[in-house]
């Protein structure tokens, strides 16, 4: 699991503009002089009489005109930002051209303003969906299926002891299944809080996925999942799902072999990131992963049987292995191969997610084990990703209609024409640096 979701207001109110006449001068300027003005004994009142009458100055006891307010100079481009660029040259003399002048400020506040009035639609009809929903729908069908799967592995345990060849191998199969669903869909559901709406429970919840059963700190799976790959989808150097990338092996270990070591490299990766966090944290932690491990090798001696550690622990790393290739192929091909984005040109968020986001058709054991937000709702978890797999799975036609009628991209591959691409393109996606995407003229 790719263990890894911000207007401005502008307040004026002003006083009444008030403004005083300026002190009168015998020359002010535009004053018609009636009379000149004799000198005043000290002490002597005032004659107004004897004032000149001034057509600028306002007589007393009149309130005084309020001035017209400052109109800010037209600046010419779009909407006065372009006159932070330099000027284009367009002769000999770089004059220029009031007819070139560059609309792209513009264009793009026009086109983000669009972006997000489609988002919003869009929001606004799937919450119609989620309204009309039960609890059951919302949240109970993927409690169900993490329960029947937790409930189902002392059953997988049992049927390790048997000699029979198929019994065995029905209790590999469970074991298998169960923790990748354990690992995976529950891990994913708890991060993004889809499971339940009390952040205590949540909490719990977490810790139990992500450190018991998948040996991995929460914090920083959530860290990773949801703020980076969720916040900056398809960024190079944050969401760019690059963590999946090794270029040092060929296509063939990569795609088959590599995988059989996932369920030794989480924890070492685990126990990397340990180093760098206080040391209570590491210590909690560090508890909960040696739980989840020794709790499977003790279960494995005591309830299956098994004679000696070293096949107990072959035991583990093949149900741990069981479904880690379609896990590492889901990873990475819903994501690289497809349009990336810079940090500072990236697109708005429906953009990103329609362009860098890509479905795979409904696949049984994937949908129970993975859940539908990572197998064929993945556009959707991108857009929704508070939502619970069953929830996904039930707004999957509106998401799909609005973002086709508004001309969208949506894309969809099968799993197995997205492995011929990989194997035959693998140089090129999973080694060389991918090219730079930047999105013009969006309608």
């Amino acid at each position: 699991m790719d263990i890894n979701l911000l207007s401005f207001g502008a307040m004026a109110g002003s006083r009444p503009w008030v403004t005083r006449p300026p002190p009168f001068r015998s020359g002010h300027a535009g004053c018609a002089q009636v009379t000149a003005r004799p000198r005043r004994r000290r002490g002597a009142p005032h004659r107004d009489a004897r004032r000149p009458v001034c057509p600028a100055q306002p007589s007393r006891g009149q309130t005084p005109p309020r001035p017209a307010p400052a109109r800010a100079p037209r600046l010419a481009g779009a909407a006065g930002a372009a006159h932070s660029r330099p000027p284009e040259s367009s002769g000999p003399r770089g004059r220029q051209d009031p007819r070139r002048e560059p609309m792209e400020p513009a264009r793009a506040r026009r086109e983000d303003g669009r972006a997000e009035e489609l988002l919003g639609q869009l929001e606004g009809l799937v919450k119609d969906v989620v309204r009309a929903s039960s609890w059951w729908e919302r949240r109970g069908v993927d409690c169900a299926i993490l329960a029947l799967s937790l409930l189902a592995v002392p059953a997988g345990f049992l049927c390790l002891r048997s000699d029979n060849v198929l019994v065995f191998a029905v209790g590999i199969t469970i074991l298998g299944v169960c923790h990748y669903t354990l690992t995976v869909k529950g891990s994913h559901l708890a991060t993004h809080s889809a499971l339940t709406e009390s952040k205590y429970w949540n909490k719990i919840l977490t810790l139990f996925f992500v450190e018991v059963c998948t040996a991995f700190p929460a914090e920083y799976a959530k860290y990773g999942h949801v703020k980076l790959h969720h916040g900056y989808t398809n960024v190079v150097g944050l969401g760019d799902s690059s963590t999946w990338k090794l270029p040092c092996l060929n296509r063939y270990i990569y795609m088959f072999l590599a995988p059989f070591l996932i369920p030794i490299v989480t924890p070492l990766v685990a126990l990397e990131h340990l180093r760098k966090v206080e040391l209570r944290s590491a210590l909690q932690t560090l508890g909960l992963i040696s739980l989840g491990l020794y709790s499977h090798y003790w279960l494995l001696l005591n309830v299956s049987g098994f004679g000696s550690p070293s096949s107990a622990l072959a035991c583990m790393l093949l149900t741990r292995s069981l479904l880690a290739h379609p896990y590492v192929h889901v990873n990475i091909f819903q994501h690289i191969g497809l349009p990336m984005f810079s940090l500072d040109k990236k697109p708005r968020r429906i953009h990103m997610m329609s362009l860098g986001v890509l479905n795979l058709p409904r696949l049984p054991v994937l949908d129970w084990a993975f859940g539908h937000s990572l197998i064929s709702c993945h556009v959707e978890h991108h857009l929704f990703p508070t939502l619970s797999d069953n929830m996904c799975l039930k707004v999957k036609p509106v998401v799909s209609k609005f973002l086709r009628e508004k001309q969208l991209p949506y894309n969809e591959d099968s799993y197995l024409a997205r492995f011929r691409l990989f194997f035959d393109r693998y140089e090129e996606f999973m080694v060389q640096a991918p090219p730079i995407t930047e999105l013009v003229g969006l309608q």
